[in-house]
């Protein structure tokens, strides 16, 4: 069962496409949500296992193909995930591949940063999977604590 908490971060999310600028605040199983449309900035920080993966990551989805079709700016998209579920990485996946397509029909330039912390191997190999399954570039940059 859902608890209250929850339930407000998912109906935080279903406002999240139609704002230029929506940001949710991480918790122990959902990553923190930056989406900045006039920044040019997506980014996803922390720890991915929620309940439901796919009404996490949908309204992200919807953003993204709102943002896209309304911007020429170039942008940036940060991974910085210090764990993540099997059901959160077959999301990953879907939101790369829609970057992917919504972004090949663009003029503008497209910039996707995977974070690793130092010696996390699993996150790192995690990142590279990502970069070929999704068939994008992806820059790795590692942080220390």
């Amino acid at each position: 069962m859902e608890t209250s908490a929850r339930k407000d971060i998912y109906k935080e999310l279903q406002d999240a496409p139609n704002l230029d600028f929506f940001y949710l605040e991480s918790t122990l199983d959902s990553p923190e949500v930056l989406l900045d449309k006039s920044g040019g900035l997506i980014k996803l920080t922390g720890r991915s296992l929620p309940e439901d993966a796919k009404n996490f990551y949908k309204p992200i989805m919807d953003w993204i193909v709102n943002y896209a079709s309304s911007t020429k700016i170039n942008t940036r998209v940060i991974f910085q995930y210090e764990y993540i579920n099997s059901s959160s990485s077959k999301m990953i996946l879907e939101l790369l591949d829609l970057i992917k397509q919504v972004f090949e029909k663009k003029e503008s330039l497209l910039y996707v940063e995977w974070r690793y912390l130092d010696e996390d191997d699993d996150m790192l190999e995690a990142g590279e999977d990502f970069e070929e399954r999704a068939g994008i570039n992806f820059n790795f940059v590692r942080y220390w604590l």
